[in-house]
């Protein structure tokens, strides 16, 4: 595929491996502005064969009992990209838009019992993020629309810890005297039967004088959009805001002991003792035990703006048996789906922190993944089935050998996938032969790897830190997109509602310097000759290398050397293990040559190389 900056080149190669001898025209180029992929149509789920028929390509492949080590690399090699997957490794860089409640009491973890009228941006200009994140490059922006703390930064229908109960989202002084006294009362009657009603400040918005810009979530969407930029949201399962008060007050006797023995206490008993006085935010239903009943989703609230449509159909319903918790969090992804979608990414971890401390919430990923596919079955989810994971690390930086099929112990669609990988996300090797062939791997899957990072040292916005240099965010994407990731980069804005100057300048440094180096693509126009040699038009002068495959067809390549002809002979200049969508090499001097050659050395099937490119580096200024 080719990349954003790229002019398109075509390019073939030449296999080394005699264990690999395809015939040449198998080996031809694909032309990288021809990006129809090849099984766009493949089944999510292989049909299930017996050990000795064809393979047909997928998503995901069960491990058959039967299969040999051999035939579990042919699975391998047949396993390819869901369409939203494809769109996703297309985007290479996502913003990712860490902005909520922690923003305003300086913290990187909330309790969940905030006042919410903490939360009180001065002034709120997502515009100005979207400039921003266009000025670096980004092709996605991704909100932060729920983080730990269970604070809501749209008007949801199941929760008081919200935008709607800050002050900040009335206007009583835009209002008549008489509209201003109605929208006191309902806002006091919202906080009396909090308590009791999940939906209690949801119903007071009708009240009136309304903060034009309280619905955060819809602005970010409209902004985005209007910038040219795709989706994604990030919604915390982990809710601080629902925890059971009963317990809640217990632990706080505990923290708070903790503290006056001058005993260190974690990120999350450091919130807590913070809000010691207050009591979380929410009806206490994370880790309730509450009994796992039918339920239908939306589960309808008094007064629904919604009703009328899902009665007529307009509007899906579905049925799950859950619990209280699980309910809530299904009730809050079919907002966002209906509401604000499409939704290219949809980000959810596992985090489960108060497991230590008696109350542990099991997640119903199975509900979620299957509502989420219904609702829009080309969105990525991160850590779902056929989605995407965890790089294993929070500095932006993959693997310099990156599977984007790996193998996992359960079949995808039961658990939050991260788990199901036999030694982790962080293992240092996530896919090779020896890993997707060892007795643990029991599927097969496209699961492509996302480098989160943050241009500042927490993720939120804190006055005291300094953002990333564009020299060190260039060497960022050399390590993510340069090795076939995607580079998540959260850039936090400020409480006045901006992204910081300093920030901005250091994004638009670096999404210049990317621009520059890739705009031009000294390979253009090369002929190829046999052997996988390429004479170029005239001698040209390059630091940089960048490959691809056309990944629709699968991810291939196991092993390639570079070589440039000086005159005389063939000179290896670089080389490298996986390719995938994207493998960026930056050579340790430039090079001088009027033709290369590109040797495949190992592959498990058939190599597809869409992108070859030639760059010259263009220092950040």
């Amino acid at each position: 595929m080719r990349h954003p900056y790229l002019g398109a080149s075509l390019l073939s190669i030449a296999l080394a491996t005699p264990a690999f001898a395809f015939a040449t025209p198998a080996l031809a180029a694909v032309p990288a502005h021809a990006y129809a992929p090849a099984h766009a149509a493949a089944p999510a789920h292989a049909e299930a064969v017996g050990c000795t028929d064809p393979i047909k390509p997928a998503s995901v492949m069960k491990i058959e009992a039967c299969d040999t080590p051999e035939r579990i690399v042919e699975k391998a090699a047949h396993i390819v990209p869901r369409k939203g997957q494809l769109d996703w490794q297309r985007k290479e860089l996502t913003t990712f838009t860490h902005f909520g409640m922690n923003t305003f009491t300086n913290r990187e973890w909330g309790s969940g019992a905030e006042d919410e009228a903490t939360f009180a941006p001065k002034s709120l200009d997502v515009d100005q993020w979207m400039r921003a994140y266009k000025a670096a490059g980004a092709k996605q922006a991704m909100f932060t629309v729920k983080h730990h703390d269970g604070f809501v930064l749209y008007p949801t229908r199941y929760s008081n810890h919200s935008v709607i109960a800050s002050p900040w989202w009335v206007r009583t002084q835009q209002c008549s005297p008489q509209q201003a006294a109605k929208v006191k009362a309902a806002r006091s009657k919202a906080a009396s039967s909090r308590g009791t009603d999940a939906s209690a400040y949801w119903q007071s918005r009708a009240a009136g004088c309304e903060n034009q810009a309280g619905d955060i979530l819809g602005d970010y969407v409209r902004a985005a959009r209007k910038a040219g930029l795709r989706v994604g949201v990030y919604i915390s399962p982990a809710d601080g805001s629902e925890l059971p008060h009963a317990w809640h007050r217990d632990w706080v006797k505990k923290v708070v002991a903790k503290h006056d023995a001058g005993k260190p206490l974690s990120i999350e008993e450091q919130a807590t003792y913070d809000d010691r006085d207050r009591d979380p935010g929410g009806m206490g239903r994370y880790g309730s035990g509450s009994a796992i009943v039918d339920r239908t989703i939306p589960t309808l609230v008094k007064n629904d703006d919604r009703a009328r449509a899902v009665a007529k159909g307009k509007l899906p319903s579905f049925k799950v048996k859950t619990d209280d918790y699980n309910a809530y969090y299904l009730n809050q992804i079919y907002e966002l789906f209906t509401q604000y979608g499409p939704i290219d990414e949809l980000w959810l971890d596992g985090a489960n922190p108060w497991s230590g401390e008696g109350i542990t919430e099991k997640y119903d990923f199975t509900a979620w993944f299957d509502l989420i596919h219904k609702l829009s079955p080309n969105t990525v989810v991160f850590g779902g089935p056929q989605g995407i994971r965890w790089i294993g690390n929070e500095r932006g930086v993959a693997r310099p050998t990156e599977w984007s099929v790996t193998p996992a112990t359960a079949d995808p669609n039961s658990y939050h996938n991260e788990w199901l990988l036999p030694e982790g996300a962080s293992v240092d090797d996530i896919g090779s032969r020896a890993k997707i062939t060892a007795p643990a791997a029991k599927y097969l899957q496209w699961f492509p790897g996302e480098a989160d990072v943050s241009q500042r040292p927490g993720w939120f916005f804190h006055p005291d830190e300094k953002p990333k240099t564009p020299a060190q965010l260039v060497s960022l994407y050399d390590q993510s997109v340069g090795r076939n990731a995607s580079l998540l980069l959260n850039v936090p804005p400020a409480t006045d509602g901006r992204v910081a100057d300093e920030d901005v300048a250091s994004l638009t440094s670096f999404g210049t310097a990317i621009r520059e180096t890739y705009r031009r693509d000294l390979a253009a126009g090369a002929r190829q000759k046999p052997g996988g040699v390429y004479e170029l038009s005239k001698a040209r002068t390059f630091d940089r290398i960048r490959l691809g495959e056309d990944i629709s067809r699968g991810q291939h390549v196991e092993g390639f050397t570079i070589e440039a002809w000086d005159g005389t002979s063939w000179k290896q200049i670089t080389q490298g293990t996986t390719i995938g969508h994207s493998r960026i090499l930056a050579l340790p001097a430039p090079v001088t040559a009027d033709k290369l050659r590109v040797t495949v050395t190992q592959t498990r099937a058939t190599p597809y190389i869409s992108t070859f490119g030639l760059y010259r580096t263009a220092d950040p200024r």
